[in-house]
């Protein structure tokens, strides 16, 4: 959208044009939102148990940041959906390593399921860029600036 400040970045998997959404969504107030995320790279669900499908379900959200400049540090909060409480240990194990020194707010939820019954995880993390500061008007020439 032209003009009102919103950044959307996309990525190469087929949903988004046939669902109309885009994988991040950055507003002007400088919250990044990331769309819900799962073990699915180039077209293919990843190999793996819940430890894997979260690692690169987080990789795939954070390509997303990165295409906005930004990169883990900035996150401020995460969502993870898993199908069994078996595997929050192994989901949580994947949250620690990605994001253990920047702590951000967290929810682990159970769901039923997905849309393809191999995939155990899906993420989402919202992230923060503080908005650039105006500039401060030059003083006139002779001011003190003391």
């Amino acid at each position: 959208m032209a003009g009102t400040g919103i950044h959307r970045v996309a990525s190469d998997v087929p949903w988004e044009e046939t669902y109309g959404y885009s994988r991040a969504v950055e507003l002007p107030n400088g919250l990044v939102l990331v769309a819900g995320c799962t073990s699915v790279v180039d077209g293919i669900i990843t190999e793996g148990g819940p430890y894997e499908q979260a690692i690169n379900a987080f990789g795939v959200a954070l390509e997303a940041l990165k295409g906005l400049g930004l990169g883990a540090d900035s996150v401020v909060r995460t969502r993870m959906y898993v199908t069994h409480a078996r595997d929050v240990e192994e989901v949580g194990r994947a949250h620690k390593e990605l994001f253990d020194a920047v702590r951000p707010a967290a929810s682990m939820i159970i769901v039923s399921g997905f849309i393809d019954p191999s995939l155990v995880v899906e993420v989402e993390v919202e992230a923060y860029r503080a908005p650039e500061a105006p500039e401060a008007p030059a003083a006139p020439e002779g001011a003190d600036t003391a």
